[in-house]
């Protein structure tokens, strides 16, 4: 686990295992939201990248017999 510091200008840096790993780039946004005391970084990227993402995911459904 990386601990980072906090700059007088509130800024933080991304470990570079960590940008690596994620494939975060300079320039790149990324979405941050607090959660249950923490704060979570999500890397928004691009829709065109997002294509097939979810390809060989599970969309079986299973309903009651009175839902049928």
């Amino acid at each position: 686990m990386d601990a980072v510091i906090v700059s007088s200008k509130y800024q933080i840096v991304i470990p570079k295992e960590i940008r690596e790993s994620m494939g975060i780039v300079s320039g790149q946004k990324i979405q941050m939201i607090a959660y249950r005391n923490r704060i979570e970084l999500i890397p928004i990227k691009p829709i065109s990248q997002m294509r097939g993402f979810l390809k060989g995911i599970d969309t079986e459904v299973t309903r009651e017999e009175d839902r049928v």
